[in-house]
């Protein structure tokens, strides 16, 4: 069995950070391990409180789960500052770590900032060139790419921004594209400096899209450590979220996270189907 590892924040909820992601690849068959770097207090209506912890505690988690475990992939979410993504840099290059998928996160999806202002500086100057592949949302791509107007919001001019920075590829979370389109569809933008691929889904009319950023990151990197090319892992990962999205169900009393466990659930339905 493969190794993937997270390196992200915990969400008390479960729905996204480190909670999403382990969650996301068990259902993919990979073994997951993880790195906190902040506890927030977290539910369905928001976030409560964040305590990040220090840069001595994350890079010893660090340590420990490097010098014993070979891993395939690995991906980060909230990595709150400056010093952590710095010292997180460091360690992937000491020990040369493949297939690092970037998930650059700025904001919950209930609207509160977990991200310190300067760290976006850093991300570009110190993990993206060590990425693989990067997964912005649009907001995240525009505050990357340095564009502060509500004018520019076509992916593609922004994935060839974003590239620069030094990943191999760039993921444009479910922005518009430059097509005319139907608003019942959802599509992600994958760009490695030469060629754009659109991948097109169905949109889900529900509020209940809690994680869907961890988990879909989360998924890329566990079909890259089983051997997918980038193209297949991120379309498979699309697949994946957008079943996680349309089978969501009611949590708390605010935005409910996504499914991780759907196909599981489809499967025993399945199973319950033919033996009964």
């Amino acid at each position: 069995m493969k190794k993937v590892l997270t390196i992200a924040g915990s969400d008390s909820g479960g729905g996204a950070g480190i909670q999403a992601d382990l969650k996301t690849m068990t259902v993919h068959q990979v073994y997951g391990a993880s790195v906190i770097t902040a506890v927030t207090a977290q539910n369905t209506l928001g976030v409560q409180g964040v305590k990040t912890l220090s840069v001595q505690a994350v890079i010893s988690q660090l340590d420990s789960v490097l010098r014993d475990i070979e891993f395939s992939a690995l991906k980060t979410g909230m990595l709150a500052n400056s010093q952590i993504i710095e010292q997180i840099a460091a360690k992937i290059k000491e020990y040369s770590l493949p297939n690092l998928v970037v998930d650059p996160v700025m904001v919950a999806t209930s609207g509160d900032l977990l991200l310190k202002e300067e760290a976006v500086e850093t991300y570009k100057e110190k993990l993206f060139p060590l990425a693989e592949i990067i997964t912005p949302n649009l907001y995240e791509a525009k505050v990357l790419a340095g564009v502060e107007t509500e004018e520019n919001n076509d992916p593609q001019v922004l994935a060839e921004k974003l590239i620069t920075y030094g990943s191999s590829w760039v993921l444009i979370k479910g922005g518009h594209t430059t097509k005319k389109r139907s608003a019942k569809k959802a599509v992600d933008l994958l760009y490695d400096g030469s060629q754009f691929i659109e991948f097109e889904a169905e949109h889900i009319p529900t509020n209940n899209t809690h994680g869907t950023g961890c988990t879909l990151s989360a998924a890329v990197a566990s079909n890259l450590a089983r051997g997918m090319d980038m193209e297949k892992a991120v379309g498979q990962a699309k697949k994946f979220i957008t079943g996680a999205i349309k089978n969501n169900f009611p949590v708390g009393q605010g935005n409910s996270p996504v499914n991780h466990l759907w196909r599981l659930q489809n499967l025993q339905h399945s199973s319950n189907q033919q033996f009964s």
